[in-house]
């Protein structure tokens, strides 16, 4: 199966919301289409940046990395539910490397 990573940069959180709600949230929506092998909070330059990896059923190349983008974006709408939202990153494994889509 195909292997993705979901990246999301985190702006701020929104009133009445827990942190842990982000990645909740984020876990939720991936899980309800694509199995979630792992999960990551980074700070990078400063910006909270949840990663989400997930499998994608094997399909042709293109078909996957579309149900990825997919799957992706409707992470970004649950995670804007409970934070605002920076740069959205959808990356897919190649040998032994991660190339972005």
């Amino acid at each position: 199966m195909p292997s993705f990573r979901a990246q999301l940069d985190i702006t701020g959180l929104l009133p009445g919301h827990a942190p842990e709600a982000v990645m909740d949230s984020a876990a939720a929506a991936l899980g309800a289409a694509h199995l979630v092998e792992a999960k990551q909070l980074d700070v990078v330059a400063g910006i909270p940046r949840i990663t989400l990896r997930f499998l994608v059923e094997e399909t042709d190349h293109e078909t996957a990395a579309r149900q990825a983008i997919s799957a992706a974006v409707n992470m970004r709408h649950a995670v804007e539910r409970v934070a605002t939202v920076g740069i959205l990153r959808v990356l897919r494994r190649r040998r032994n490397r991660w190339e972005r889509l």
